[in-house]
């Protein structure tokens, strides 16, 4: 990034995000459909982990993938980015639009999905205000927090966050103390507040 790179806003996400949930994407457009937990069953696997740990975050996502079968999503589903977040939203030099970039998630599955991530780095994570969260669901037009599902589709990308991150417990003991504290608050539902930014 040069130093000229200029993130967008938490409100431009939401406008975005709303711009891009109204399109219908064509039929030959063949998006996959969502998969939920990724890759995390076999980084699950392969990560240097205990066993009771493995065990753990096994048996959450056996009990998440019931839970997620079982949801009555309220927007129609479609073309979703699959990793929608301030972080992917940067202003173009030439004209100062915010756009959004890394695409390589674009899924087709329920629009809910873009717009929890923003909820919970709010809620959970303390990453956004509340004034940020308040003005992306209005710019939107719904909260997903008011939606009964959000909290499910928010402990599934915990669980994703901290499977992605113990892939990579070997490669530092910041990176082993980080995966072992957000492995201890799930199990003990401690606060997220602290999770370092990987």
């Amino acid at each position: 990034m040069s130093e000229r790179t200029e993130y967008g806003t938490v409100a431009e996400l939401g406008a975005l995000l709303r711009r891009l949930h109204e399109l219908e994407g064509p039929s030959s457009l063949g998006l996959p459909e969502l998969l939920p937990f990724g890759g995390a069953e076999q980084r699950i696997a392969q990560a240097d982990l205990s066993g009771d740990d493995q065990r753990f975050l096994r048996d959450r996502m056996a009990d998440l993938r019931a839970r997620y079968a079982a949801l009555e999503f309220v927007l129609p589903a479609g073309p979703v980015h699959g990793d929608a977040n301030v972080g992917n939203i940067l202003r173009r030099q030439a004209d100062g639009v915010a756009v959004l970039i890394d695409l390589d998630g674009f899924v087709a599955g329920p629009r809910e999905r873009d717009l929890t991530l923003t909820a919970m780095y709010f809620e959970r994570f303390g990453w956004h205000t509340a004034e940020e969260y308040a003005a992306f669901a209005e710019i939107y037009g719904f909260d997903v927090m008011a939606w009964p599902g959000y909290r499910v589709l928010a402990d599934i990308k915990e669980l994703t966050m901290v499977t992605w991150l113990a892939q990579n417990v070997g490669e530092s003991p910041e990176i082993a103390a980080e995966v072992s504290k957000r492995i201890a608050d799930l199990r003990d539902g401690g606060g997220r507040r602290d999770w370092a930014p990987y």
